[in-house]
């Protein structure tokens, strides 16, 4: 595995809460993290947008995760620094709990990248989350860094009324009464990104930013950028892994 170097990380943020021994503590530190999360934009002016994405395989006996962040300049949308990095997963995967598992190998690779992003796009949920603390909120309250939620599938809330087929359509995603985030159709008839507020950043700002990386693709562009650098990695690791095996 990789060393993982130190992360600049928000004071007050206790070990346990980055690597709980259980899932009691882990439920409690999400709680008490997701009251830190602030919902309004608190962020500089945008020069540099980040894209975060992990890889892995499930049944990886090693329990390997394969992170990435890159760099996008802004509003060029043209990737001008990319980081990865390696860390061998200290929990089980359990719907709901993925930050304790993924967000210490993102801190290596993010304490790896230089320069650092104003904004980061993560691949995954925000506040859109049973205690309102996905893992896009996760890393931007542990690094207090403005960030945004863009998931591919549903945690929990639905659309508040049916979803049209077309490019650009939205709706806004509730749970229990209670609004969460935005459904949006990226592309036509596509299934749509759900996307929340992560962390510094309010939400209709999110959707703004979201709509503004959009080259046609399904996901915005830092996100795609950080998928194919997260796969990328994880080809890699497997190779040498591979390799070393059969030595």
């Amino acid at each position: 595995m990789d060393p993982t170097p130190p992360a600049q990380l928000a004071p007050g943020i206790p070990p346990e809460w980055l690597a709980p021994p259980d899932l009691a503590t882990a439920r409690a530190a999400q709680v008490a993290l997701a009251a830190r999360v602030v919902q309004r934009d608190a962020h500089p002016p945008v020069r540099l947008l980040g894209g975060v994405d992990i890889s892995n395989t499930r049944f990886d006996p090693e329990g390997r995760i394969f992170a990435a962040v890159v760099v996008l300049e802004w509003p060029g949308l043209r990737v001008v620094a990319r980081a990865s990095a390696v860390a061998r997963a200290t929990m089980p995967y359990i719907p709901g709990y993925l930050g304790f598992r993924e967000v210490p190998a993102l801190l290596a690779a993010w304490a790896r990248l230089d320069p650092k992003p104003d904004l980061v796009l993560v691949d995954g949920h925000g506040i859109a989350h049973p205690r309102g603390f996905g893992i896009a909120a996760h890393l931007g309250v542990v690094l207090d860094v403005p960030s945004i939620g863009v998931a591919k599938s549903p945690l929990v809330g639905a659309p508040a009324a049916p979803l049209g087929e077309e490019a650009g359509a939205e709706q806004p995603l509730v749970w229990k009464g209670r609004r969460l985030g935005t459904v949006l159709r990226s592309k036509r008839r596509s299934n749509p990104l759900w996307i929340s507020v992560g962390h510094r950043v309010s939400l209709e700002s999110a959707v703004a930013w979201v709509r503004r990386c959009d080259t046609g693709y399904r996901l915005p562009e830092p996100t795609r950028q950080a998928h194919l650098a997260a796969n990328e990695t994880r080809r890699a690791g497997m190779e040498v892994a591979d390799g070393a095996a059969s030595r």
